[in-house]
């Protein structure tokens, strides 16, 4: 009734005092009604489970999201729709649709549903991960892929990398005996490394190395939480303006450390530049710096875009490794067979009286497979970023509405009984025929995701996680402290972590001393 009154009150010949258009107006209203009727019946969404008037499922949301939607996929089939408010959510649980999805129908899918959370994080959706597919992303992706984070690129600061790392070797052994924060640590060692590679900076001080990690990672931490956060402004947009959960004003308050940041380090440069012209630095922010000068006039790099960039780097390439690391040393140690390979193998191609290089990570095989089964069992994304529809779609002989918010279960689909063997299992053993890579070709296995979207930094994760890994195997010994056990629960969030830190004691187990130093 509601919907026949607004309609009859829209049309400017309404008259109530006029018979023939009085008529005429509740027949056409009665169209209408009959239109919306039959609209309804041809639009075959997916099955999903009931909600209520105005919230839909949004009450009944369970805070661990990847593994809350891997049991509406049982339960409903491997597509889903959720009422999320006033928008659809559409949950993806199979390889199959997965397919359909990122490859048939990538175009269509190839913009990120942008939240409230994430505008605020990234400069108004002025980075990679959330700026719409158009010409400006497109040079975005290419001054990461193809000239930021190319191998040449990543080859020419190999030597910021192995300064930070070994950095940790030596911090690690002054503290041999001590228990340890594994994620923290080696949140602290790639935070170092992106910010080296970035700017060449980096915290050096055994003094202040906890403090720094602490504070940067719950910072960094924040941000991600923030970002996986159900928002009441994303399901109800004509609310965003009031910000009732105060989300958007604590992303922005945390983003603000990061960004006094980016603000100090530009100036600088741009100063030392104004100073002496001859000033070349070998990292990525001059290398960002001459793009936005000298770069294309049709699509400009913008600062906005620069830092938005910058921000991108930091946030996504140090909580995600840093916890790839930890799941990785979490599953050997609970696994003490597979440690002992990898320790193996590290000693057969690296040997006991050197260090690990980037270059010994082409052969170590099954410490590759052992990363390759960690972001199986847990990707760092478990949901990805949320795709969006750029027009109605069909997949699966199902309507997917543009505009809906599209989630891909890949925790789910890396787990599927159907697609893996023993999925709960961890068995690196399955990765070493070389069949899965990290390029998201086969829809069984892409924790990077797939597609147009898919991670611009694989290159840059796959060499930090591994040359890190290694290191921290290959220079010591780690064992529980007494009385602990290991658990590898899992938190989620936009990033995956583990539910309890992995705290660690190191020993060194080289001969030789002057290594660590």
């Amino acid at each position: 009734m509601a919907l026949t009154s607004n309609f009859l009150h829209s049309l400017d010949f309404f008259d109530p005092n006029n018979k023939t258009h009085f008529l005429l107006t509740l027949f056409a209203g009665f169209l209408l009604l009959l239109y919306v009727k039959f609209s309804r019946r041809r639009i075959h969404l997916p099955p999903g489970p009931p909600g209520v008037p105005l919230l839909g499922n949004l009450p009944f949301l369970d805070p661990e999201l990847h593994s809350y939607f891997t049991e509406l996929g049982r339960k409903y089939g491997p597509i889903v729709r959720l009422q999320l408010g006033g928008k659809i959510g559409i949950i993806v649980n199979s390889s199959s649709l997965a397919r359909e999805v990122l490859k048939d129908h990538d175009i269509t899918f190839a913009n990120h549903d942008v939240h409230e959370a994430g505008r605020a994080a990234t400069y108004g959706g002025s980075d990679i991960s959330w700026a719409p597919y158009g010409p400006e992303w497109r040079m975005l992706r290419k001054v990461c892929t193809i000239k930021m984070l190319s191998n040449a690129s990543l080859d020419s600061v190999y030597e910021l990398r192995r300064r930070e790392v070994r950095n940790t070797v030596a911090h690690l052994y002054r503290r041999a005996g001590s228990a340890v924060n594994v994620g923290e640590q080696g949140f602290l060692t790639i935070f170092n490394v992106v910010t080296s590679m970035l700017w060449g900076g980096s915290v050096e001080s055994d003094q202040s190395r906890d403090n720094i990690a602490a504070e940067f990672r719950e910072t960094i931490s924040e941000i991600t939480k923030l970002l996986g956060q159900p928002n009441v402004s994303d399901f109800f947009p004509s609310l965003a303006r009031f910000d009732l959960q105060g989300i958007e004003k604590q992303m922005v308050k945390h983003v603000l450390k990061l960004d006094t940041i980016f603000e100090k380090m530009i100036d600088e440069r741009v100063r030392m530049k104004d100073v002496n012209e001859s000033v070349k630095k070998n990292d990525f922010l001059q290398f960002l710096l001459t793009v936005k000068d000298e770069g294309d006039s049709k699509t400009p790099l913008t600062m906005v875009q620069l830092k938005g960039l910058l921000m991108d780097m930091v946030t996504g390439g140090t909580d995600t490794s840093s916890n790839t690391v930890e799941f990785a040393m979490g599953e050997m140690m609970k696994n003490p067979k597979i440690l002992e390979k990898a320790k193996e193998e590290l000693c057969a191609v690296v040997g006991e009286q050197r260090m690990v290089e980037e270059s010994h990570i082409q052969s170590l095989s099954y410490l590759k497979a052992v990363m390759k089964e960690t972001l199986r069992l847990h990707p760092i994304l478990p949901l990805l970023i949320p795709h969006c529809p750029s027009e109605t779609t069909v997949v699966s002989n199902y309507t997917i509405p543009k505009g809906s918010r599209v989630f891909v279960n890949v925790w789910a689909i890396q787990r599927d009984p159907n697609e893996w063997e023993n999925p709960l299992v961890f068995d690196p053993e399955r990765f070493l025929n070389g069949k899965f890579d990290f390029s998201g070709s086969d829809f069984r296995y892409f924790p990077f995701g797939s597609g147009r979207r898919n991670c611009a930094g694989i290159a840059m994760a796959e060499r930090t996680v591994m040359y890190l890994l290694a290191t921290l195997l290959h220079s010591f010994d780690w064992k529980l402290e007494e009385g602990e056990k290991i658990e590898v629960e899992e938190k989620f969030g936009i990033v995956l972590k583990m539910k309890k830190p992995l705290v660690l004691i190191p020993r060194p187990r080289l001969l030789d001393p002057t290594l660590y130093e």
